[in-house]
């Protein structure tokens, strides 16, 4: 498999990859790709983890006719670095690695890995990502190439925005007892150490899942400057291999992480 390095990705990405994606593997015109919106909108309803302060707040600055005539509309925001569709940077869990604004832009493009465990999930809603998942997607895929961005299925996305259905409890200031599927430590550790990926992401809450009391896979993910993508929906609509995704966060100066639009390009 080919090597995806920052200076490719970067020469792909820019100018709309010269409307080539030649390094992996593919040939298509992004023109005419689909692009797929891996985002939750951010709302009143915007899920946080339970013991976050606060959740998404949207205050009107001013809409209508200005006293020149024309029409203008703005708000202020507020957010919690952590809430709805997000960027976990290193540092969130691994002191002296990456914050949000030093994480080199060339880790939020690259060829997506989709690794789906939906059946698994809807049966043990505490599962956790194994090293035999990842064989088994490579046994009938090939090996995850160096630098793609790994992503998690697990179906629950079709949850949002119950917030109970969601994370398992709905208790304000209460994360004892979540429940819902994510990465386990093992298969993080190859992903990151083994397989070298540049992000991974996950349509749950978290890069742990629901029971984790030390989050493991956040502190493994963490120590390789690997960047987690959380709250991600819609991966339904992306095939094993074969897409690329863009995950741009807010760049936040010292930021732990931070609200992020991403999104996936498929060839048409």
């Amino acid at each position: 498999m080919a090597r995806f390095t920052p200076v490719a990705v970067l020469l792909e990405a820019a100018l709309l990859f010269g409307c080539l994606c030649p390094a992996s593997g593919q040939s298509f015109d992004l023109a005419t790709a689909r692009i797929v919106d891996l985002s939750h909108s951010f709302d009143a309803d915007t899920i946080y983890w339970p013991t976050s302060p606060s959740g998404f707040e949207l205050k009107p600055v001013h809409r209508g006719p200005t006293q020149r005539g024309f029409f203008y509309y703005a708000n202020t925001f507020c957010s919690p670095e952590h809430g709805g569709t997000h960027l976990d940077a290193p540092m969130h869990f691994a002191d002296g690695r990456w914050t949000n604004a030093e994480m080199p832009p060339e880790r939020f493009i690259g060829p997506a890995v989709v690794i789906d465990v939906t059946e698994k999930s809807a049966r043990d809603p505490d599962y956790t990502l194994t090293p035999g998942d990842v064989a088994a997607w490579e046994a009938a895929h090939g090996r995850i190439p160096e630098g793609a961005i790994v992503l998690l299925r697990t179906g629950w996305s079709a949850r949002w925005p119950d917030k109970k259905a969601y994370l398992g409890d709905d208790r304000p200031g209460d994360a004892s007892n979540l429940h819902f599927p994510s990465f386990g430590p093992e298969a993080a550790a190859l992903l990151v150490d083994e397989r070298r990926v540049r992000l991974v992401g996950v349509d749950t809450a978290s890069v742990d899942h629901g029971p984790s009391k030390d989050f493991l896979v956040h502190r493994i993910v963490a120590a390789g400057n690997v960047g987690g993508l959380e709250n991600l929906t819609n991966l339904d609509r992306l095939p094993p291999t074969g897409a690329w995704v863009i995950a741009l966060p807010m760049k936040i100066a010292a930021g732990s992480g931070g609200p992020a639009r991403v999104v996936a390009l498929l060839p048409p």
